[in-house]
């Protein structure tokens, strides 16, 4: 059997190859793929081949192929459904970390069945949400507290969509763009920097720049905390350490979905389950940008990438059959 496979063939090029797909041997399934998932964050640093050499193993993907810079095929956002293996899992729709390709087979244990009320193309979110999972964790709000989320992509989305569930907490998504209309669908507050609110408990920074990073250090109240989750790829930035940074003793934490904090005492496949079962939630559509087919990827990464297309999570559909 063949399929088709989207390559970044050099930095900010990419192509459609064919590849041999073997049959499922004892514990794998074949996956026919319905959707997949493009990111406007890590995936877009690794299509410019802005990956750090220091950074090559850890940033990994699951099922990638070939070695950064380039030829590789990435990606990690992936939903479709199972045709053939495990006996149990056919016909099932599944979630799993694996690249645009437009059928695979895997272990049956890297593939999680979506659940009943949670449509396919929805569930290429599962990824992102179990980042704003972890990042919540890491966080450790209190009911009541006053929370900010700086950079409205879509790990800031996702992670603000969370938090808005908690009862009593005051969430405020900040941007520089204007993301009110998301905001409003994720039943949350929205402000742009300058008018965001003062004083918060906690701030969740996933804008990826450095004017961002310290917009979140500036609306901390005193012992307040930033998480972190920003990714910056191969670009060094400044943090404003001096000023007020040490007369409000605040703190700056990372958050990395790689790792649970050993606290939370959860596994991975937990944290992805809840991510999934999360969805449900007809709000996280808001997250969802755009669609494309399959074949337009080698046009639609550039574009994503150059920011010419804007987008949260930009959905591919794949090929019927």
């Amino acid at each position: 059997m063949t399929a088709r496979a989207f390559w970044m063939t050099s930095p900010g090029i990419g192509e459609i190859r064919t590849e041999r797909v073997p049959d499922p041997g004892p514990d794998e399934v074949l996956v026919r793929t319905l959707h997949s998932g493009v990111s406007r964050g890590t995936e877009t640093l690794v299509f410019q081949g802005r990956v750090p050499e220091s950074q090559w193993p850890s940033m990994r993907a699951p099922f990638q192929s070939g070695d950064f810079p380039a030829p590789v095929k990435y990606g990690y956002l992936n939903v479709g459904v199972v045709e053939a293996g495990v006996p149990e899992l056919i016909g099932k729709t599944v979630f799993c970390l694996y690249p645009h390709q437009t059928r695979y087979v895997v272990p049956a244990t890297a593939v999680t069945v979506v659940p009943d009320g949670v449509p396919a193309a929805r569930a290429v979110l599962t990824g992102t949400v179990e980042t704003a999972v972890n990042a919540v964790w890491d966080a450790a709000p209190q009911i009541g507290d006053r929370i900010s989320v700086v950079g409205g992509g879509m790990v800031g989305l996702s992670v603000a969509a969370v938090l808005a569930g908690m009862p009593g907490t005051d969430v405020e998504l900040v941007d520089v763009q204007n993301r009110e209309k998301e905001a409003t669908k994720l039943n949350v507050g929205f402000a742009h920097p300058e008018k965001a609110a003062p004083e918060r408990d906690i701030v969740i920074h996933a804008s990826a720049t450095e004017q961002g990073l310290t917009t979140a250090l500036e609306l901390l109240d005193t012992e307040g905390t930033v998480v972190e989750l920003s990714w910056y790829g191969d670009r060094r930035i400044a943090v404003p350490l001096g000023e007020f940074f040490h007369s409000r003793r605040l703190t700056i934490r990372s958050s990395q979905v790689g790792g649970i904090a050993p606290a939370r005492r959860r596994s991975y496949a937990q944290r992805l389950a809840l991510a999934l079962d999360l969805l449900k939630d007809p709000r996280f559509d808001a997250l969802i940008s755009g669609r494309s087919g399959f074949d337009e990827l080698p046009a639609v990464m550039p574009r994503i990438a150059d920011g010419s297309l804007p987008a949260l999570c930009h959905v591919i559909d794949h090929p019927a059959n």
